[in-house]
C-alpha cells in the first residue's frame, strides 16, 4: 500500500471517530443541557445517551434540576421606627424549565438574590421592630409568594424561604435586653407576691382552723366543766344535807340519852340548881362578855321552875316527874324511809352516760383543716343534759343519785 494512501486513510478513520465521539452527549441523572443548532436553540436533552451533530449542535448550558440551597449575606433593612436590622435569607428553589433559566435571564442566582432583598426591604419597611421579630412565618410566606411569582417567568420554583437572623443594633440589643431582664423581674416579683399572698391565705385559714377547733375544745371543756362543777354541788350538798340529817339524829340520840337518865335520876331543885352554876361560866365565856351580873332571884326561879314540874315527895322535896307517854314515838335511832336514798352510794347512770360521752369525743381524732372543709362552729356534740333541779321537800328522796 502507498505510503501516502496509508496515512489518508488514517486520518479519514481519525476523523470519523471524532465525529462519533462528538456526535453521542452523555447527560447525568438530575441535570439538563439546552442544545443550540448554529447558535439557536434547538432541544433540551434530557438525562442519558443523546445524538448530536458534530460542529453544528452545541451544548450551551447545563442545568442542575435538584432543588439548591442559597444563603445571602445579611443584608441592612430599615423597619418602619426607623431603625436599620441585618437579615440573613436562605431560599430554597429548583429549575423546573432549563430553557426560561438560560435564555430569560443572565444569572437566575443574582436575579434571586436581588429580587428577595427588595421584597424584604418592602415587607420589614412597613413593621416596626417588634412585629419583625415576632412575624418571621409571615414575612416568610409573604417572600415565598412574591419570589415564586416573580420567578415562574424564569423557569425556577421557590420552594421555602427562611430568615436565617435578624441582628437589631448594639443599643437597641442592649436596651431590649434590659427590657426583657425588667420584664423578667417583674414577673418574678409579681409571682413571688402571689406565693406569698397564697402562703398567706393558707396560714391564716390554718389559724383560723385552729381557733375554730380550740373554740370548740373550749366549750365543750367549758359544758363538762359546768356539768361537773354542778353534779359536784349537787353530790356535795347531798353529803352535807345527809350529814346534817345524821348529826341532828345524834344529838337528838345523846338529848334522849340525857334526859333519860335525867329522868331516872329524879332529880331535885338542887341538882338543877347545881347544873345551871356550871353553865354559868360557859355562858360568861367569849370576848365580848366583860361584865357578867348573877341575879339574886334565880333560886326563886329555879323553886317555881320545880314546883311547876315537879311533885313533893314524902319528905316534902319537890321531885320532877315524866309527864304520861300518850302514844308510840319512833326512836331517833330508826331511820324515816323517805331518807332512806339519801345514803345510796351508787353512781348515777347519766353522770356515767355525760362522762362516757366526752371521753369518746376526746378519743375522737380531729380532723385536718387542710383536707377536709371546716365544720361550723355551732356544730359542737351534744352533752347529754341532766334532768332540771326540781324543788322537793326535805323528806322527798332524790333519784337521780
Amino acid at each position: 500500500m502507498d505510503p501516502i494512501t496509508g496515512v489518508v486513510a488514517a486520518a479519514i478513520a481519525l476523523f470519523v471517530l471524532i465525529i462519533a465521539v462528538k456526535s453521542v452527549l452523555v447527560i447525568p441523572q438530575a441535570q439538563a443541557a439546552v442544545i443550540e443548532r448554529l447558535g439557536r436553540y434547538r432541544n433540551t436533552a434530557a438525562p442519558g445517551l443523546n445524538i448530536i451533530v458534530p460542529f453544528i449542535d452545541k451544548v450551551r448550558a447545563r442545568i442542575d434540576l435538584r432543588e439548591q440551597v442559597v444563603s445571602f449575606p445579611p443584608q441592612p433593612v430599615i423597619t418602619q421606627d426607623n431603625l436599620t436590622v441585618s437579615i440573613d435569607t436562605v431560599v430554597y428553589f429548583q429549575v423546573t424549565e432549563p430553557r426560561s433559566a438560560v435564555y430569560e435571564i443572565s444569572n437566575y442566582i443574582v436575579g434571586v438574590e436581588q429580587l428577595t432583598i427588595t421584597t424584604l426591604r418592602n415587607l420589614v419597611g412597613g413593621m416596626s421592630l417588634e412585629e419583625t421579630l415576632t412575624s418571621r412565618d409571615h414575612i416568610n410566606g409573604q417572600l415565598r409568594g412574591v419570589l415564586d411569582e416573580a420567578t415562574g417567568r424564569w423557569g425556577l420554583r421557590v420552594a421555602r424561604v427562611e430568615l436565617k437572623s435578624i441582628d437589631p443594633p448594639p443599643s437597641i440589643q442592649d436596651s431590649m435586653e434590659k427590657q426583657m431582664r425588667a420584664d423578667r423581674e417583674k414577673r418574678a416579683m409579681i409571682l413571688n407576691a402571689e406565693g406569698q399572698r397564697e402562703s398567706s391565705i393558707k396560714t391564716a385559714e390554718g389559724q383560723k382552723q385552729s381557733q375554730i377547733l380550740a373554740a370548740e375544745g373550749a366549750k365543750q371543756a367549758a359544758i363538762l366543766t359546768a356539768e361537773a362543777e354542778r353534779q359536784s354541788a349537787i353530790l356535795r350538798a347531798q353529803g352535807e344535807r345527809a350529814a346534817r340529817y345524821l348529826q341532828a339524829q345524834g344529838q337528838a340520840k345523846a338529848i334522849e340519852k340525857v334526859f333519860a337518865a335525867i329522868k331516872d335520876g329524879r332529880p331535885t331543885p338542887e341538882v338543877l340548881a347545881y347544873q345551871y352554876l356550871q353553865t354559868l361560866p360557859q355562858m360568861a365565856q367569849g370576848d365580848a362578855n366583860k361584865v357578867w351580873m348573877i341575879p339574886t332571884d334565880y333560886g326563886k326561879a329555879l323553886e317555881g321552875f320545880a314546883r311547876m314540874l315537879g311533885a313533893p315527895g314524902e319528905d316534902g322535896v319537890f321531885r320532877y316527874e315524866p309527864p304520861a307517854d300518850t302514844g308510840q314515838r319512833p326512836r331517833p335511832e330508826e331511820d324515816d324511809p323517805a331518807v332512806a336514798d339519801w345514803f345510796d352510794t351508787a353512781p348515777d347512770p347519766k353522770v356515767a352516760e355525760a362522762v362516757a360521752a366526752a371521753e369518746a369525743v376526746a378519743r375522737k381524732e380531729v380532723p385536718s383543716p387542710l383536707s377536709t372543709p371546716p365544720r361550723p362552729v355551732t356544730g359542737a356534740f351534744p352533752v347529754p343534759e341532766l334532768e332540771a333541779e326540781q324543788p322537793r321537800s326535805l323528806h322527798q328522796p332524790d333519784d337521780r343519785l
